[in-house]
C-alpha cells in the first residue's frame, strides 16, 4: 500500500503534459466559449439566447480549470502565447493571476491546516474557538460560509474577494486586478448601453453568476464535506491532507468534461503538475487513491456539505450550528446540575 514520499512519486511519471492535447483543449474550449458568448448576443430566439448564456457559464468553468492548471505549470508552461492567453482569461474572469496565483499556491500548501487554511480557502475555526468570539464575528464567519454568499459567488469571492480586497490590500502588486474590475464593470456599461438590459444578463450576468457560483462551491465542498479532516499545523502531513481532506466528486461524464476532472481533488492535491486531462488515468493506475472520501452535486450531498460550521477537535469531525447549540445545552445542564456532574 503507497503512502507518503512514496505515493507522492507513484504519481510523479503522469505529471507530464502531452502539449498537442493541452493545446487542443484549451483551443477547442475557448473557441466554444467564444461561440456560445455570439449566441448569447445573435441567436434568433430568446430560449436560444438562453441555452447559449447557460451553455457560456459552464464554458467559463471548464477554461478556468484550464487556466488553473496553467497556473500551477501543469500545461502549457514557457509558452508565450498560452501565458498571453491566460492572462486575458484570467482578468476576464475576475481571477487574474498576481491574487490567483498567490493565493492558490498558498492553499496547496496550508490545505486543511487548522489554523492557517482560510487564506484562498474558506474560513474554519474551532467549535471552543466560535464560541468565545463575538455575536458579530460569529455572523461574519457564518455569512461567509452561507450557501447564498457561495452561490453569489460572482460578486463574494470573485468581484469583492479576488479584485477589491486584493487590490486595496496590496495595490501594486494587484493593479492587475484593478483593471479587471474596471474592464469588467466598463464593459458591462457598454453592453448595458449599446445592446440594452437583456443582452447584459445572457451574456454577462447568467453566465458568470453560473460559473462563479459553481466556481465557488466546488471550491468549498471539495474541502468542507462530511468526513474531512484538519490538523493542527504540527501534525500536518502534505499526502494525508490531499487524501484525508480533499474530496473526490463523483459527477457524470458531462460534468466531469466541463468541470475539466476538478472532481478527483484529491489527486489534484497530491501532485498539482498532473494536467487536468490525466487525473482520471492516475485514479484508475493507483488503486489506493480510489479510496477517496467522496462527494457530489446531488441535493442531499450539497445540504450536508452547507450543513458543516466548525471543526470540533473533540470528535474530529465538522460539525453544524444544530449540534453546536446541543453541546452548548448539554454543558450548561453539567454546570447546573451536580447530579450529572458526579455521574
Amino acid at each position: 500500500m503507497l503512502e507518503g514520499k512514496e505515493l507522492i512519486l507513484a504519481t510523479k511519471p503522469y505529471a507530464r503534459e502531452e502539449r498537442a492535447k493541452s493545446w487542443l483543449y484549451t483551443i477547442s474550449t475557448l473557441a466554444l466559449l467564444v461561440l456560445a458568448l455570439t449566441g448569447t448576443l445573435l441567436l434568433p430566439y430568446l430560449v436560444l439566447r438562453i441555452v447559449a448564456s447557460i451553455l457560456s457559464g459552464l464554458l467559463i468553468v471548464r477554461m478556468f480549470v484550464i487556466y488553473h492548471d496553467h497556473q500551477h505549470h501543469a500545461i502549457l508552461h514557457k509558452s508565450w502565447l498560452a501565458d498571453a492567453i491566460m492572462t486575458t482569461f484570467g482578468v476576464y474572469v475576475l481571477a487574474p493571476s498576481s491574487i490567483w496565483k498567490r493565493s492558490h499556491d498558498y492553499h496547496h500548501k496550508h490545505n486543511s491546516k487548522l489554523f492557517s487554511a482560510s487564506i484562498g480557502s474558506y474560513p474554519i475555526i474551532t467549535r471552543k474557538k466560535f464560541e468565545s468570539i463575538t455575536p458579530a464575528e460569529r455572523r461574519t464567519y457564518l455569512f461567509s460560509r452561507h450557501p447564498l454568499t457561495i452561490a453569489a459567488g460572482y460578486l463574494s469571492m470573485f468581484m469583492i474577494g479576488m479584485c477589491v480586497q486584493s487590490f486595496l490590500s496590496s495595490p501594486r502588486k494587484h493593479l492587475d486586478s484593478l483593471l479587471a474590475l474596471l474592464i469588467h464593470i466598463g464593459g458591462s456599461a457598454a453592453v448595458v448601453y449599446f445592446l440594452g438590459w437583456e443582452s447584459w444578463l445572457l451574456f454577462i450576468l447568467v453566465p458568470f453568476t453560473i460559473a462563479c457560483g459553481l466556481g465557488a462551491y466546488l471550491f468549498y465542498a471539495q474541502h468542507n464535506f462530511p468526513g474531512v479532516t484538519f490538523n493542527v499545523n504540527k501534525e500536518w502531513c502534505y499526502d494525508k491532507a490531499a487524501l484525508l481532506s480533499s474530496s473526490y466528486m463523483v459527477m457524470n461524464p458531462v460534468m466531469k468534461w466541463f468541470t475539466g476532472n476538478i472532481g478527483y481533488h484529491h489527486i489534484h492535491h497530491l501532485n498539482a503538475r498532473i494536467p487536468f486531462y490525466r487525473l482520471p488515468e492516475v485514479m484508475e493506475k493507483i488503486p489506493v487513491l480510489q479510496r477517496a472520501k467522496t462527494t457530489t452535486l446531488g441535493f442531499r450531498d450539497v445540504r450536508a456539505c452547507f450543513r458543516l460550521k466548525v471543526w470540533d477537535p473533540e470528535q474530529q469531525r465538522m460539525i453544524s450550528l444544530r449540534e453546536i447549540r446541543s453541546i452548548a445545552a448539554a454543558q450548561r445542564m453539567r454546570q447546573h446540575d451536580p447530579a450529572i456532574v458526579a455521574g
